[in-house]
């Protein structure tokens, strides 16, 4: 195994854990999930003992109507990065999709500080004329096998 494959290799692994660090704050608005829930199903619950504290039934429910909404968009976002990040590193382990590998490295950039640190190495790594190279080999080796497949089909 090349100095290439193992930097893929490790860069992989790390896409995975934060792509599981990412999943798992994707979680943190649960919370407010089930807060605004409890906005539309009991707001009678989250109400004081003194009638100066009752919050009228339009406001909870578009209070409920918000946080259940904006937790919810919060959540999927969340979560459908963290599959992104996980795929990428599956592509970075298989040598396939450089272009998403890329994409995916610019956008790890933003979330601060494993992202960034993991983003930019990506970059680093998959800009090296040798590791284009594995995965236009890959990518050459798939399409090879493929045009195998249907000429044996064929006869």
């Amino acid at each position: 195994m090349n100095d290439d494959e193992q930097h893929l290799r490790l860069l992989s692994i790390f896409h995975y854990v934060v792509g599981c660090l990412a999943g798992l704050f994707a979680c943190f608005p649960l919370i407010h999930l089930a807060v605004g829930i409890m906005l539309l199903v009991a707001p009678q619950v989250l109400e004081g003992p003194h009638p100066q504290q009752h919050m009228p039934p339009e406001m909870a429910v578009f209070m409920g109507v918000m946080f259940t909404v904006f937790s919810a968009i919060m959540i999927l976002f969340g979560w459908s990065f963290a599959v992104c990040v996980i795929v990428a590193g599956r592509s970075l382990a298989r040598h396939r999709h450089y272009t998403f590998c890329l994409v995916m490295a610019g956008v790890l950039c933003i979330f601060m500080p494993f992202g960034t640190v993991l983003g930019v190495f990506t970059i680093i790594v998959l800009m090296r004329p040798s590791v284009k190279g594995l995965f236009s080999v890959s990518g050459d080796l798939g399409s090879a096998l493929q045009q195998n497949q249907v000429a044996q089909v064929k006869s």
